[in-house]
C-alpha cells in the first residue's frame, strides 16, 4: 500500500470514529479548548476563578471515559433505540455535574484520589464492557485495543514532533517570533482531538467475531521469549532474598512490598495475554501452569512485610491501595492456579469493583485509614492514661519520646488528608499549636530522614601496633567481599553484614560481626570521651579475641554511620580496620 493511501485510510478511520463516537470527540475537543482559553485567561483570572475552570476542565474530562461507556452500553444492548442513547447522555451529564457539585469541591487529598478512582473504573469499564456475556475472545479484543493505543501514541507523536519541527524552522530561519506557547497548543491538539479520534477509529465493534484472528508474532516473541524469562529469573531472585530474609531475620519492611507487587500485576498481564496460545506452545503453558502457584509464598512474604508496617504505624491510603492490589493479585493467582478454563474477563471486572470501592463506602481507603488512626491514637492514650469518659485528660508526667512523636504524626495526617475534626476525642476548634495545652506536651516532629551522621577516625599518631605472637596481618580492604586462603584456612569479611569469618573445610574456625564491636566502642567513647570528639585512642580501638583454634586482634581503623532521631539507635555504615592472626 502506496503512502498516500495509507494517509487516506487514517483519515477515513477518522471520520468513521466521529460517526461512533460523536459525543466523545466532540468532549475531547471541547476540552482542548477549554485548556487553551484556561491558559490564555489565566493571568486575568482570580484564584478562585481559576479554580472554578480547573474544577470544570477536570469534570470535562471524565466525560470522555463516561460517554464511552455509555455508547458501548448502547451499542450492546439491541433493545435501546436512539432516544434510550439520548436520555443515558443526559443521565451521564447529570452525573457529572453531581460529582461537581458534592465530589470536587477541592484539590485535596480525598478529591484528587477519589478522582484517579472513578477514573480508573470508568476506563476498566470501557474495556470490558463489549465482552459482558461473552466467553471467549477477550485477550484478542484488548490485544486490538492495545494496539490500537500504542499505534495511536505513535502517530501523534510523530505529528507533533513533525509540526514542532516546522514552527521551529520558520522560527529560526524568518525571525517569526513564535512564542512556547504554540507549541503547548499543538501538543493539546493533537493529543486531545487526532490522538482520541485515531485510536477509537480502531476500536472493534461490539459484536466482531475474532474467530480466525492470528495473535500477533511480535507480541508472541515478546512475551514468550523476552518477558516470561526476565520474570523466571527475577522470581528465582526473590525466592533466593526471601532465604536470605529467613536466614538473618532482617527484614526490610518497606522494601519487599515494591520488590513483589508491580512484578506481580506484570505477571498477571502476562498470563492474561498467553491465554490464547496455551493449547499451542508448551512454554507458555507450563508457566500459566506453575508460575501462578510458584509465586503464592512470593506474594503471602509480601503481605507479611505490609502487615509488620501497618502494626507499627497503622493504615493510611497508600498502604491501603498497596494491600488491595496485592489481594486483587493474590485472587487472580489462585484463579490461575486452579481454574482450568479462563474467563478472563474477571481480571478487569475484579480490579474496577476494588477501584470504586477504595474511594467509595465505608470500606473506602478513607474510611479504613481514618479508623486505623484513631484506633492508633486511643491506643497511645490508654497506654499513658490519658484518656477518661472519652475525655483527653493533659498527662501530668512525662511520656515517651515515641509516643509524643507518633501522636504528633497522626494529627499531621489528619491536618494535611482529612480534616481535625475527624479525630476522636479532640475539642471542638482544635488546632496542632493547642497540642501542649491539650495533650500537656507541644507537637513534635517525627522525620526520620533527617539522622545524625557520625564519622570516627583512629589516632595513632607515635604509636606503634603490637604484632607479637600473630601470623598474619590484614587490613579491611584486601579481603572486602573476597576469600584470602591461609595455612589451609579461608578468611572473608561480608562488608553488607559486617561479618568476620575464619573458614576450614566448610566449617567455623572464627566467626564475629564487627558491628558489634563498634557499637561497644561508640558506647565507651562517648562515656570517657577524653581524647577527642571523633578521635579513637589505639587502646579502646583494640579489640583481642581467641579460641582453642584462632586468636585474633582487630584494630579499627574508622568507622561511620548515622542515628536514627527516632529509635536514637547508631546506624553503622562502614568500618575499616587491620587484623592479626594467629592460627594455633
Amino acid at each position: 500500500m502506496s503512502f498516500v493511501n495509507r494517509i487516506k485510510n487514517v483519515f477515513k478511520s477518522i471520520k468513521n470514529s466521529y460517526k461512533r463516537f460523536p459525543m466523545t470527540i466532540g468532549i475531547s475537543t471541547a476540552l482542548v479548548i477549554m485548556l487553551i482559553t484556561l491558559y490564555e485567561k489565566r493571568p486575568y483570572l482570580t484564584a478562585g476563578s481559576r479554580t472554578i475552570f480547573e474544577r470544570v476542565n477536570m469534570i470535562v474530562a471524565l466525560g470522555i471515559p463516561l460517554s464511552l461507556c455509555i455508547k458501548l452500553i448502547y451499542e450492546k444492548s439491541h433493545k435501546l433505540n436512539k432516544i434510550h442513547e439520548i436520555l443515558l447522555y443526559i443521565f451521564g451529564g447529570v452525573i457529572l455535574l453531581l460529582y461537581y457539585f458534592f465530589l470536587l469541591k477541592d484539590f485535596q487529598m480525598v478529591s484528587m484520589v477519589r478522582y484517579i478512582g472513578v477514573s480508573i473504573f470508568l476506563y476498566l469499564a470501557f474495556s470490558y464492557i463489549p465482552w459482558l456475556g461473552r466467553k471467549e475472545d477477550f485477550e484478542f479484543y484488548i490485544i486490538k485495543v492495545f494496539s490500537s493505543f500504542f499505534l495511536t501514541v505513535i502517530y501523534s507523536f510523530v505529528l507533533y514532533l513533525g509540526i514542532s519541527a516546522i514552527l521551529f524552522t520558520i522560527d529560526q530561519l524568518f525571525n517569526a517570533n513564535i512564542l512556547g506557547k504554540y507549541y503547548y497548543y499543538i501538543f493539546l491538539i493533537v493529543a486531545g482531538i487526532f490522538a482520541p479520534s485515531l485510536f477509537l477509529a480502531r476500536i472493534p465493534e461490539v459484536e466482531e467475531d475474532f474467530h480466525g484472528y492470528v495473535y500477533p508474532k511480535s507480541l508472541k516473541t515478546l512475551l514468550l521469549y523476552i518477558v516470561m524469562p526476565l520474570i523466571t529469573v527475577y522470581s528465582t531472585i526473590l525466592y533466593v532474598y526471601f532465604i536470605k530474609i529467613i536466614i538473618t531475620r532482617n527484614w526490610p519492611q518497606g522494601l519487599v512490598s515494591h520488590l513483589v507487587l508491580w512484578y506481580s500485576v506484570i505477571s498477571v498481564a502476562v498470563i492474561f495475554f498467553i491465554n490464547p496460545i496455551l493449547d499451542e506452545n508448551r512454554w507458555a503453558n507450563r508457566f500459566k501452569t506453575w508460575f501462578p502457584k510458584l509465586i503464592i509464598p512470593i506474594l503471602i512474604m509480601m503481605f507479611i512485610s505490609m502487615g509488620i508496617r501497618i502494626r507499627e504505624y497503622g493504615i493510611t491510603e497508600n498502604r491501603y491501595f498497596v494491600v488491595a492490589l496485592g489481594l486483587w493479585v493474590f485472587g487472580i493467582m489462585l484463579y490461575f492456579a486452579f481454574s482450568k478454563k479462563l474467563n478472563n474477563i474477571i481480571i478487569p471486572i475484579f480490579l474496577s469493583i476494588i477501584a470504586i470501592n477504595s474511594v467509595f463506602g465505608p470500606l473506602s481507603s478513607f474510611a479504613i485509614s481514618k479508623s486505623s488512626q484513631n484506633k492508633r491514637l486511643e491506643s497511645i492514650l490508654v497506654k499513658n492514661s490519658m484518656l477518661k469518659d472519652n475525655k483527653i485528660i493533659k498527662v501530668s508526667g512525662d511520656i515517651p519520646i515515641d509516643d509524643k512523636m507518633e501522636t504528633g504524626m497522626i494529627l499531621k495526617y489528619f491536618e494535611n488528608n482529612h480534616s481535625l475534626e475527624d479525630v476522636k476525642y479532640l475539642p471542638k476548634d482544635f488546632r496542632i499549636g493547642d497540642m501542649e495545652t491539650v495533650f500537656g506536651f507541644p507537637y513534635v516532629e517525627k522525620n526520620p530522614y533527617q539522622d545524625n551522621h557520625f564519622f570516627y577516625n583512629l589516632d595513632y599518631t607515635g604509636k606503634a601496633f603490637e604484632i607479637t605472637g600473630y601470623d598474619y596481618f590484614l587490613e579491611s580492604y584486601s579481603i572486602m567481599g573476597k576469600t584470602v586462603n591461609f595455612d589451609d584456612a579461608d578468611i572473608s569479611y561480608d562488608g553488607n553484614n559486617f561479618e568476620f569469618r575464619i573458614m576450614e573445610k566448610d566449617s567455623d574456625l572464627y566467626k564475629a560481626n564487627l558491628k558489634e564491636y563498634v557499637v561497644d566502642i561508640m558506647k565507651k567513647h562517648e562515656k570517657d570521651n577524653t581524647h577527642g570528639k571523633n578521635l579513637l585512642d589505639l587502646d579502646k580501638a583494640t579489640i583481642i579475641d581467641e579460641n582453642d583454634k584462632v586468636k585474633v586482634k582487630f584494630v579499627i581503623t574508622n568507622f561511620g554511620g548515622r542515628t536514627n532521631t527516632i529509635s536514637n539507635e547508631p546506624i553503622i555504615e562502614n568500618i575499616d580496620y587491620y587484623v592479626l592472626i594467629k592460627i594455633k
